[in-house]
């Protein structure tokens, strides 16, 4: 098993082994993560590799009981920097429902205790001063388990039946999946996982899935699989079924240029900035889908000037969102009148 998969589950033993109050035996940690002995002395010596204080202690009748110390004695906060740790809180919040904000929330309750009540409040109005935008951003507080046993099956190499339902369809289907990793991509949470029923890597947003059953069948994808290496030509996490590059090149307005200057969109990105004040992009992308999206959202301050297939697109959609506001429009200017007949001396303000 890799090192990125492994990790999760020694993530996690290492929580356990951290709430203990008299530790555990190899056996109770075997039976806890239905691996093998060997598997869970791999992962405690890993632990003490990583610089863990994990040890073991003999009690009654000379049975061994593993746990983990902290880091008291040489790793402290000062005051100044458990401020900046709990005034930062909110920037995890998107965690909400993963395995890893349960730790967060341990660790926000012993500094706030620390910290005390007038320092508590008194943070408060410092965090008025730094906000983090929700906009758009998924709640997964009610998905804990579920985001948990894809975890165990990423893990552990075991296939997954979800019961998801895409934007497109009309209700949920059961799938069964292979499940890969996750990627956390602008407020929400993305698995990505082999389709047994599509022979291919697919994106499954974490909102979209309405239940999950864990298999004990191992789970084989037919080629070598890397998420990095899938995620390496994408813009976000969705790649077309081919994978083959192309090359895509927007021109952007002066008044955006420098916005887009600001920052790195893609690794592939090339910026040219033009005499008239405008800014050439370019990207080597395998999929085209979100990155028209990108491009739509600036408005007329950006026009896709290649590939030919996505400057039609993008004309198609304009079309269509011209044709729909006209319509809208349309209905507006009948409204005034249609108001003064449904209620007689009522004025429209002009």
């Amino acid at each position: 098993m890799s090192d990125s998969k492994s990790i999760i589950r020694q993530w996690k033993l290492l929580r356990l082994l951290a709430d203990a109050r008299q530790g555990y035996t190899v056996r109770e940690l075997q039976q806890e993560f239905s691996v093998s002995i060997e598997t869970v002395r791999r992962d405690l010596n890993d632990l003490k590799q990583a610089g863990f204080q994990v040890h073991d202690s003999t009690g009654y009748r000379g049975v061994k009981r593993w746990r983990v110390d902290g880091f008291e004695d040489g790793f402290t906060f000062n005051v100044a920097e458990l401020l900046s740790i709990y005034v930062g809180r909110q920037f995890l919040e998107p965690l909400a429902g993963t395995l890893f904000w349960d730790g967060h929330q341990k660790a926000f309750s012993k500094i706030r205790g620390a910290l005390g009540e007038q320092a508590v409040t008194y943070l408060k109005k410092l965090a008025a001063c730094l906000h983090a935008t929700s906009v758009g951003a998924s709640d997964y507080s009610k998905r804990g388990q579920m985001i948990d046993a894809l975890m165990v099956a990423i893990e552990d190499r075991r296939v997954s039946l979800i019961v998801y339902q895409s934007d497109q369809a009309t209700e949920p289907v059961e799938q069964e999946v292979y499940p890969q990793g996750f990627v956390f991509h602008r407020g929400s949470l993305y698995l990505i996982a082999w389709s047994s029923r599509r022979s291919e890597i697919r994106t499954y947003k974490m909102d979209r899935i309405d239940d999950v059953h864990s298999t004990n069948l191992k789970a084989t994808v037919p080629q070598k699989f890397n998420l990095a290496d899938w995620l390496e030509h994408s813009f976000g996490v969705f790649q077309s079924g081919s994978g083959q590059l192309q090359t895509i090149r927007i021109r952007f307005a002066r008044d955006v240029a420098r916005y887009v200057k600001e920052s790195r969109w893609h690794k592939s990105q090339k910026l040219s900035q033009q005499k008239d004040g405008s800014l050439i992009a370019e990207f080597r992308l395998s999929d085209t889908q979100e990155i028209k999206r990108w491009i739509m959202s600036f408005g007329p301050n950006a026009t896709a000037l290649e590939p030919a297939e996505l400057v039609e697109e993008i004309s198609a959609d304009l079309a269509a969102m011209q044709q729909a506001y006209e319509k809208e429009a349309a209905q507006w200017h009948r409204f005034p009148q249609s108001t003064n007949m449904m209620f007689p001396g009522f004025t429209s303000a002009r």
